[in-house]
């Protein structure tokens, strides 16, 4: 289910998740198919992780990799799930094939 909020997403995002709800900052948003495909990635991890361990793992992840690349949007895009809904973001089918937990396999140390 899909809300528009301007108040409710980050200054600096257009999209935030939290299952099952998708919250876009402006409604023109809804027809953009690589964000939405983005935000429906994060449903996926989010189940997977049964929803409130996935936040406490991106949580935690993203304070190590604050620690380790001492900027705010740098350790953002390094998280792991970040990583897997950003690279994947433009293939449409990607859910249809994704394997469970795929997510980590972008643990590794990677900078973008």
């Amino acid at each position: 289910m899909i809300f528009i909020s301007k108040f409710l997403v980050p200054k600096g995002y257009l999209g935030l998740t939290i299952f099952p709800f998708m919250f876009l900052k402006r409604k023109e948003l809804k027809q953009d198919v690589v964000l939405i495909n983005h935000e429906n990635i994060h449903l996926k991890q989010q189940l997977e992780l049964l929803v409130v361990p996935f936040f406490v793992v991106y949580i935690l992840e993203f304070l190590v990799r604050l620690l380790q690349y001492k900027k705010w949007h740098l350790a953002y895009r390094n998280i792991s799930f970040e990583r897997e809904a950003y690279a994947n973001e433009n293939q449409l089918d990607y859910l249809k094939q994704r394997k469970f937990w795929s997510f980590l396999k972008y643990l590794r140390i990677h900078e973008f």
